[in-house]
This record gives C-alpha cells, sequence and structure tokens, in this order.
C-alpha cells in the first residue's frame, strides 16, 4: 500500500516551505522519526522526518521547489505490508454550532493559510472538507509580491521571518483574549545553589538560570494542565506530555522558540545540554520539524538585554507563554527588616478561554516557591 509525504506544518506563521535537499533515495527504508528531506522556511534549514515506518518512494518535487504546506512531496511504499500505517485522519462530524464539516488535517491547513472554511465545497461525505480541496484553494491564491532582499544578508529571509511572525502574533492578540500577570519572585536561594553547583564544573558545564526557569515551569505545569496544550476550534485539548518552547533569537534578527521535549523529567545538567544544543542549531540553522511543531508551551527570556519585565504573545495553537525579566539586586523586607535580595519578574500571558486569573495567579505563586527550592528541580 502506498501513501503521500505531504509538507508539515511547522507553527502558525509558516505557509510554505522550498526542498534544498533529499536526505532519503527510492527504495529506502524509513523508520518513525527520520529525517526524509531538509527544507528552507522563512526561520531557516529545517529537517524534516517521517511519522511512520515506510519505504521512499517517488519524490514528487524537486529540489529547489517551494510548495505550500500540506502539498505532496514524495510517495511512500510498503504501508501496511509489515509498516504499520498512520491512520488516516477521520472527517468530523457536525458540530452543534452548524459550523463546516472537515478533517482535522483540512482544518489546520486553512487555518494557517487564512482561508475561511465555508468558502469551499467539499468533497468527502456529505459535503465535508478534505485536505485536498483545501490544497487546491491554496493553490488558486493569488502569489504574494516578492519581498524585498534581506539587507543583512544571512541567507535566512529575515524580513520575510518578521512579517511572518508578525502575521501570526496578529492572529493571536485578536483572536486570543489574553490576559496577563505578574510576580516577583526571590532568586536568593536559587542564585547560591546555583553558584555552589557550578564553582567545580568547566565553564561548558556549568548550568545557566535559563535551565532553572524551564525546568521550574515545567515541573509547574504537572499541576496546571489547562495551560499546557493547545486550542483546536475553540476547544482545548491538553497534552500529556510538556514540551517547553525556548524563544531564542537568530542571529541578525527574528525568532524562533524550539521544544525541549520531556523538559519535565530532565535533569538540570541534561536539560542545559539540550538548551546548549538548540541555540547552537539555532544560530548555523539544523532545527528538525518536531522541535518547532510540538511545543507546548513557550518560555521567553530578555534578561541578558536588561529588560525588567516580558509580556508575551502566545504562540498559537499553545495557551500561554511564561517570561522572565533580569535577576538583580532589589530592596525587599525580610522578618521586618529592608535586605538586598535577587529577585526576577515572572510574566505570564494565558488564553482566558482555557484559564482564568485565580488559575494563573496560583501557577505564578507554585513557580516561585520551585524556583526557592532550587536543589529539588
Amino acid at each position: 500500500m502506498s501513501d503521500l509525504y505531504r509538507m508539515p506544518s511547522l507553527g502558525s506563521d509558516m505557509e510554505s516551505a522550498t526542498l534544498i535537499e533529499w536526505c532519503k533515495q527510492p527504495g529506502e527504508r524509513l523508520a518513525k522519526d527520520d529525517v526524509i528531506a531538509v527544507v528552507e522556511t522563512q526561520k531557516g534549514a529545517i529537517e524534516i522526518e517521517v511519522f511512520h515506518d515506510a519505504v521512499m518512494g517517488k519524490p514528487l518535487i524537486e529540489v529547489g521547489e517551494t510548495v505550500p504546506v500540506g502539498a505532496a512531496m514524495a510517495e511512500l511504499e510498503g504501508i501496511g505490508d509489515g509498516i504499520e500505517q498512520a491512520p488516516s485522519p477521520p472527517v468530523e462530524p457536525p458540530a452543534p454550532s452548524g459550523r463546516r464539516r472537515a478533517s482535522p488535517a483540512a482544518r489546520r491547513l486553512a487555518e494557517a493559510r487564512g482561508i475561511g472554511l465555508e468558502r469551499l465545497r467539499g468533497s468527502g461525505p456529505e459535503g465535508a472538507i478534505r485536505l485536498e480541496d483545501v490544497q487546491r484553494a491554496v493553490q488558486a491564491q493569488a502569489p504574494k509580491a516578492p519581498l524585498p532582499p534581506d539587507s543583512k544578508g544571512t541567507g535566512l529571509g529575515m524580513a520575510a521571518m518578521r512579517q511572518a511572525i508578525a502575521a501570526a502574533m496578529s492572529r493571536s492578540k485578536r483572536e486570543i483574549p489574553h490576559y496577563y500577570l505578574s510576580h516577583d519572585i526571590d532568586l536568593t536561594r536559587a542564585t547560591q545553589w546555583l553558584g555552589a553547583h557550578n564553582a567545580e564544573l568547566p565553564p561548558d558545564r556549568r548550568i545557566l538560570m535559563a535551565a532553572l526557569f524551564i525546568k521550574a515551569v515545567a515541573l509547574t505545569l504537572r499541576k496546571f494542565p489547562e495551560l499546557n496544550g493547545f486550542d483546536r476550534d475553540g476547544q482545548f485539548e491538553p497534552s500529556k506530555a510538556i514540551h517547553v518552547g525556548s524563544a531564542t533569537a537568530i542571529r541578525g534578527g527574528g525568532l524562533v522558540a524550539p521544544a525541549i521535549h520531556d523538559a519535565d523529567q530532565l535533569e538540570l545538567g541534561p536539560l542545559m545540554d539540550k538548551l546548549r544544543d538548540l541555540v547552537a542549531r539555532v544560530r548555523r540553522g539544523g532545527l528538525r520539524a518536531s522541535e518547532l511543531s510540538d511545543p507546548t508551551v513557550t518560555v521567553s527570556s530578555l534578561g541578558e538585554r536588561g529588560v525588567d519585565r516580558l509580556y508575551g504573545v502566545i504562540y498559537p495553537p499553545q495557551v500561554a507563554i511564561v517570561g522572565f525579566g533580569t535577576p538583580e539586586l532589589r530592596p525587599r523586607v525580610v522578618e521586618g527588616e529592608i535586605t538586598p535580595r535577587t529577585l526576577v519578574t515572572a510574566t505570564l500571558a494565558a488564553d482566558h478561554r482555557h484559564s482564568d486569573g485565580h488559575r494563573g495567579g496560583l501557577f505564578l505563586a507554585k513557580l516561585a516557591a520551585r524556583l526557592q527550592e532550587p536543589e529539588t528541580l
């Protein structure tokens, strides 16, 4: 049995990508998570993986060709011949609200390309909209005017990246009812613990405060699942896994937030190793598709830029983003006396459809408690 490998969506700010390399040749056996190709997006070169075991079949696009999200890239053979096939997405039943029937894949592509389902004629059962229907609408869209070349000469198309990010953030602010909270967290014990922990380690093995932030957020989310997951057509889908997207600046401009998978289960040392690796690959280009499409929440910090506090914009379809400012000495009343303490302002931006200020406040309080017990992280 054969199947088609389609261009995956790597985020709500991605519309298309350009094939720059096939990593597998026809006849090669593919295992789940094998890298099949490298594509160029506004965020740079991304390795894309297969989602189930198969055998590489005929490529359907050539190197240098740009195709939209959801477009067929290659045939996959051997599906069902002792190799398990990923189940086809079902067509949704009619919703009580009367919205158009459509498969989940069709909805995701339509959302990514800004196509209203009410405009489309469905070819599925009882007029349901299938992925192919949305793809035809994508191909019928008028091509956009070419963007000016990037003046910085980075090769990553920074102007295109900024436009894509701006479009995603505009949609987020327009469609997601954000609420914002902030809380000052005492990091004195965490700073002291970190200094003692790193004292005997070489520089390339030391743990940064950013790793403590990520681990503390991940552990806290175990008690607040409504902040960890995705909004799908107004319905919340909680995620059992906690994949923290770490917002990282790209040289020359732009931002990307690849996932640190299962961050709540990692010790601080391995978590720091993964963080270093992600930052290095963001700088040179070499992220994998799953690292961009998997984050269940985002953590962002501008502390190294001297920013006191950061109020983030939720990256759809996620429902929360946590921000950290610069840890700094500030006067604090402790046991009735004013004393210098190392404090950081943590912020939460969350989707009011799926959580509220009460739960958000409890989340920040629990996050503060965890960071005040760094030895437990």
